[in-house]
């Protein structure tokens, strides 16, 4: 009888072994989550990544998007022409109610920049040969002065001179330095040199254009007073053009006549 009862049992834990199996085969077995980033539903991705064509990206849609933009392929991108800032924006354009359109003054454009043509351009770049200084042409879209040479090999330097706020006589503490430079420029192989004024950005571009040029002027007359020949003297005005200054000190730096050797 206990071997027969014995039997039954096994025999039921079969049956129901059986059963196990094939209900499992029916039912497959329980779904395994995609490894990060693949993904088949938002819930397998991180907080603010939704799922797009199984891969955890940053929108599936534009809901997912902030204003102004747009999904694609799973990336929030800006709208055509749409911007928030200057930035956001190409050829030089300003961003103006999210809009980007071209600029019309040097003051949309920030303080290290100006208005050609409709279009920024950052100090140093050009459109066209106007853009640039006397002494530059527009080379690859960038103001360089043509056939520009190495400097002599010396062991003396052109050191800067400095000006008072509107002022363009030279400054009785210059004046020693300036002996150092016209020693420096005898040294100089008959190298040409010119003698670039600059101002800060007060003032309006055709003042500021005329006080760099009397200040490379009032210079380059007193070198050639102490001996230099006027004809390897060349006056640069500048202006304003590489002005940068936001306060006093800095716009201080900028009210000069440099050097380079030609």
């Amino acid at each position: 009888m206990r071997f027969l009862a014995s039997q039954l049992t096994f025999g039921r834990l079969g049956a129901l072994l059986s059963l196990l199996c094939l209900g499992l085969v029916l039912t497959g077995c329980p779904d395994k989550k995609p490894k990060f980033p693949n993904c088949k539903t938002d819930k397998d991705c991180k907080d603010g990544q939704h799922c797009f064509q199984k891969h955890c990206s940053e929108c599936s849609e534009d809901s997912h998007c902030e204003e102004f933009e747009t999904c694609d392929r799973g990336t929030c991108i800006l709208g055509d022409g749409m911007c928030r800032t200057n930035d956001d924006c190409t050829a030089g354009q300003i961003c103006e109610n999210n809009e980007c359109n071209a600029c019309e003054s040097d003051s949309e454009c920030g303080p290290d920049a100006r208005c050609s043509n409709g279009a920024c351009l950052e100090r140093g770049s050009c459109n066209e040969d106007e853009d640039c200084a006397d002494d530059e042409d527009c080379i690859d879209g960038t103001c360089q002065r043509a056939g520009r040479l190495t400097p002599p090999k010396l062991s003396c330097s052109l050191d800067s001179v400095y000006f008072g706020l509107d002022e363009f006589s030279i400054p009785e503490d210059s004046r020693e330095g300036l002996h150092d430079t016209s020693v420096c420029i005898q040294q100089g192989d008959q190298r040409n040199v010119f003698v670039e004024g600059h101002t800060d950005e007060s003032g309006t571009d055709e003042y500021n254009i005329a006080l760099s040029e009397k200040r490379g002027r009032s210079v380059a007359d007193f070198l050639a007073r102490l001996g230099i020949d006027p004809a390897r003297l060349r006056v640069i005005p500048k202006g304003e053009t590489e002005a940068t200054g936001t306060d006093e000190d800095s716009r201080s730096e900028e009210r000069r006549v440099d050097f380079e050797w030609q």
